[in-house]
């Protein structure tokens, strides 16, 4: 069940060594794993797809377009996908550099098969946590994006803490309106209650409050 479980992954593999490539491939099909292995950082941008759980394995010193210049670009353009650098040139500087800029791991050549490979699965295990955490974002946002202005200007009050008396003094509306805009709020947002609405607004994200929905 585990190998079924990380076939539906990819772990892209970018080095300009061929025998690296054939060897990572080979240990890392020989546990189930989905591997595709790119000689080229632009080769391998071509065919990336961010929406699917997956693991770069990326060295550092390549022709062109080296490793850490392919990990800043990955970060420029929002990719989640966990970066571990696979390379023969371990040097302190580069693996701060690396780490700094968000590699989950640093491992030097020759690599150790037990290491890579639960260094790989931990890695498309962050990836999956992130997509469901996403997904989960997303659809908070969506539902949002149903309130009124009225209702989203309620349901930051209530994200402050005021009751609906409070609500009702501030924005000059009477406790009863007050009551109906929370429960569309409630209805629209699928929460059973005001701390669970609070949870989900900030589970959408913190820009969410500081702007209009």
């Amino acid at each position: 069940m585990a190998g079924a479980k990380e076939s539906a992954a990819t772990v892209y593999v970018v080095d300009d060594d061929p025998g690296v490539l054939e060897s990572v491939r080979w240990l890392l099909e020989s546990v189930d794993l989905s591997v595709r292995t790119f000689e080229d950082p632009h080769a391998f941008l071509a065919a990336f797809d961010d929406h699917k759980p997956a693991c770069l394995l990326l060295d550092i010193r390549m022709p062109g377009m080296s490793g850490l210049d392919l990990q800043d670009w990955l970060q420029e353009v929002g990719a989640t996908v966990p970066v571990v650098f696979l390379t023969a040139h371990g040097d302190v500087p580069l693996a701060v550099r690396a780490m700094k800029s968000g590699a989950l791991e640093f491992i030097e050549k020759p690599y150790n098969a037990h290491q890579l490979i639960e260094t790989v699965q931990h890695a498309i295990d962050i990836h999956r946590q992130q997509q469901v955490a996403g997904a989960w974002r997303d659809r908070l946002r969506r539902r949002m994006e149903r309130l009124t202005p009225r209702e989203w200007e309620v349901a930051r009050l209530v994200v402050d803490g005021l009751s609906s008396k409070a609500i009702a003094a501030k924005l000059g509306l009477s406790p009863k309106t007050v009551e109906v805009h929370r429960g569309r709020v409630m209805t629209k947002m699928g929460a059973k209650s005001s701390p669970e609405l609070v949870q989900m607004i900030y589970e959408a994200g913190s820009d969410v409050l500081n702007g209009s929905s």
